[in-house]
């Protein structure tokens, strides 16, 4: 079905609303808004499109509008059907990460200061944050039970204490769980807590230093010396908090980009402390320029997730559209909130660093990207082929003197591990030990669903073992007509040494040497280790699992009575295993025929 772009285009309107594009299925390839439908849509079909947006625009079979009242009101229902729906060619913000939070109950009359991964809309009590991080959270929560000795115990912990804890004998709680400090004091040195996560601590400063003279001039010296060190640690954490000093609620973006891949950067200031930072990496399959992009995940960080939104909003690049987001930010904060790419004084030290923060990400990512396509190219050189392979598998074999053997099956791409195509193989029907039949089903098992048209074909196969293992692999793939997939057998040297390795590419007479700096013999061993890691992963956990069950279990007419009575009349399975038949039949519930049943199962 061809979509009539031009007839569309003839009736529609000019007023502000969103559009969603549809492909010949129904689904939805892009939501966007547009100040006017008419205009917004018509250069999707007639003006000069780049390379990814007319592969979209060739995937339309339909395009749905909705009218709304503004351009605030599309932009607002914008975010909401790209968090609905999840569109393809959407900048699309994938953060399951829920930002944590400080709790304080209302309920209880001597609350804690809780770690809180997520806002609850019925909890009784006040959220402080978000934090970026938890280790943020926890830095913060353990200065301020140093500080102020907040408990930090549970309240089924605390109903139930009839003395002190250790928390209290280290000073990191003033033991009101048996009444050592009443609720009127609990409560103060909460409250100057809580004002100084808020960062008010100045405040807090000065009423603890009016408090430590009045305690003086009354004579209460243990008092006032306590309120010293509070004051004290104060100090301390005022002199820790460099970053900034002037005060201020932001987030503040970045965006940085270079050989085809970007990052942005979003701090998170609140009162003037900076808190920490996350980094983003989304995807642009528009090829947006990078302001329109960065204001596509602006909107979607604060419109689609439903996040807390600060006073301040600093961007590193000045936003398209950026009134009508500063307007729609403000409705949906209900107060005034400034969006601004252009500042000064302190505020500039903070998008430097933002900046500084997306440059040093994006970095580290092009430099594993860059070393990933390295060792692809290296490889493709080293075996000469035309071109580099595009996936790889490996497999290995693990066991404990036989008992149970898995059989791993890993996955590499050019962006590295594709976990979601490993594999594990529970080996069963083959002689303890014996690898090559271990080997043979799980190939067999493998490879057999690929000739029925389940899965993807590796370019190469990597095969952990010797001559005899590469020589099994070439007879199972040559059985199921696979004669395309390349095979590298990976022996180990004398030593056992990683670089020592010896490479056999498809038949044991043809080897291939690689210096110890190769980075195609590196992707090689990074594929080995990784196989090897997964399979004794697997093995130890199929393992520990059988030895937890216990034999009585599989012995037909034992139930869990009688196998309680035997482990208890003889102290354990150690024990049942070295009893004679008629000391079996000594137990209670255990005849003569049920006795010869046990022995027979337990020795073969």
């Amino acid at each position: 079905m061809i979509f009539d772009s031009r007839q569309f285009l003839s009736n529609l309107t000019q007023s502000p609303g969103i559009y969603r594009m549809l492909d010949e299925r129904g689904d939805t390839l892009y939501v966007g808004k547009a100040k006017r439908l008419k205009a917004r849509l018509a250069s999707y079909f007639r003006g000069a499109l780049n390379t990814k947006t007319q592969a979209m625009v060739s995937r339309i079979a339909d395009v749905q509008v909705t009218v709304t009242r503004s351009e605030i009101e599309a932009l607002l229902l914008e975010q909401t059907l790209i968090k609905e729906l999840r569109p393809p060619y959407n900048i699309l913000l994938r953060d399951d990460k829920s930002y944590p939070f400080v709790f304080v109950s209302d309920r209880h009359p001597y609350p804690a200061l809780e770690y809180k991964r997520a806002r609850r809309r019925h909890d009784d009590g006040r959220y402080l944050g978000p934090y970026p991080s938890s280790g943020a959270v926890r830095e913060s929560l353990s200065l301020m039970q140093k500080i102020f000795r907040i408990r930090n115990c549970e309240d089924s912990v605390f109903a139930h204490r009839t003395r002190p804890c250790l928390q209290y004998q280290i000073h990191r709680c003033s033991a009101p769980c048996v009444g050592y400090i009443d609720e009127a004091g609990y409560r103060r040195d909460l409250e100057h807590a809580v004002m100084c996560l808020e960062g008010r601590s100045e405040q807090v400063t000065q009423e603890l230093t009016e408090a430590m003279e009045a305690a003086s001039r009354n004579l209460a010296f243990e008092e006032a010396a306590r309120l010293r060190d509070q004051i004290q640690h104060l100090r301390q954490l005022q002199q820790r908090q460099f970053v900034d000093t002037e005060g201020g609620d932001a987030d503040v973006f970045a965006l940085a980009e270079g050989q085809g891949a970007l990052c942005i950067s979003v701090l998170t200031v609140r009162q003037g402390r900076l808190l920490g930072a996350r980094h983003h990496t989304p995807g642009n399959d528009l090829g947006l320029k990078p302001a329109e992009l960065l204001g596509e995940f602006v909107s979607q960080y604060y419109l689609g997730h439903g996040r807390d939104i600060p006073r301040e909003v600093i961007a590193s690049l000045p936003l398209p559209d950026a009134d009508v987001l500063e307007s729609a930010l403000t409705t949906r904060a209900e107060r005034r909130v400034r969006l601004t790419n252009r500042v000064r004084g302190h505020r500039s030290q903070w998008l430097e660093l933002a900046r500084t923060n997306a440059e040093q990400q994006l970095a580290s990512r092009l430099a594993s990207q860059t070393e990933l396509d390295r060792r692809f190219d290296a490889l493709r050189d080293a075996l000469r082929l035309e071109t580099a392979p595009e996936r790889l598998e490996c497999f290995d074999i693990s066991h404990s003197h036989g008992e149970a053997t898995v059989a791993s099956c890993v996955v590499f791409d050019r962006n590295g591990p594709r976990k979601s195509d490993y594999r594990r193989f529970n080996i069963e029907g083959v002689a303890a030990g014996d690898d090559y039949a271990a080997m043979r089903q799980a190939l067999g098992r493998r490879f057999r669903r690929l000739t029925e048209g389940e899965g993807v074909a590796p370019d190469i196969l990597l095969i952990d073992g010797g001559k005899g293992q590469l020589n099994l692999a070439r007879e199972i793939l040559a059985e199921l007509g696979l004669n395309d997939i390349r095979l590298l057998g990976v022996a180990k040297g004398t030593t056992r040494k990683a670089g020592l390795e010896t490479l056999f590419v498809e038949t044991v007479d043809r080897t291939l040497d690689l210096e110890p700096a190769s980075p195609a013999l590196h992707l090689i061993q990074h594929v080995r280790d990784e196989a090897h890691r997964f399979a004794i992963t697997g093995h130890r956990s199929r393992r520990d699992k059988a030895r937890r069950s216990s034999a009585l279990e599989d012995i037909e007419g034992i139930g869990p009575k009688r196998r309680r009575e035997l482990l208890r009349f003889f102290g354990g399975l150690q024990g049942v295993r070295q009893a004679s038949r008629e000391e079996l039949a000594r137990v209670p519930g255990i005849s003569a025929t049920l006795a010869e049943t046990i022995h027979r199962s337990l020795h073969g």
